[in-house]
């Protein structure tokens, strides 16, 4: 009920929703960079506004099917061991984005899945 009720998602280690926890790969920080640029260059009504490598972070404007800001974080945890988490906020005069925040990180993580090998998630929560 709360994913319905809002306009915002955001992953994290321990997160009460499964789809919501942070995803790990077996990459470097630079290589999982990579494949979040390509994934969302390629993704229509989508565009890479900011790209900061020193600090992990990438900013995506989604203009379609809804407006939306997205921020990736991308942290190497070990050698070859990197996670990504998302935090995504839709732009509407609603109270809540109808689960559009949620299916956008959702659909993210699954391409994502395919483009790096995946690990599993929330590998270091207590």
């Amino acid at each position: 009920m709360k994913v319905f009720l809002s306009t915002g998602q955001e992953t994290s280690e321990n997160h009460y929703d499964d789809d919501l926890k942070s995803h790990y790969y077996k990459t470097t920080a630079k290589k999982a960079i990579e494949a979040v640029e390509n994934s969302f260059s390629k993704q229509p009504g989508a565009a890479v506004t900011s790209v900061s490598e020193d600090r992990g972070e990438i900013s995506v404007v989604i203009d379609k099917p809804k407006k939306a800001l997205m921020i990736i974080t991308i942290v190497s945890v070990r050698p070859y061991e990197t996670a990504i988490d998302f935090n995504v906020s839709t732009d509407t005069k609603l109270a809540s984005d109808f689960g559009f925040s949620r299916k956008l990180i959702i659909d993210s993580y699954e391409k994502l899945n395919k483009a790096l090998p995946f690990i599993g998630t929330g590998l270091h929560s207590m």
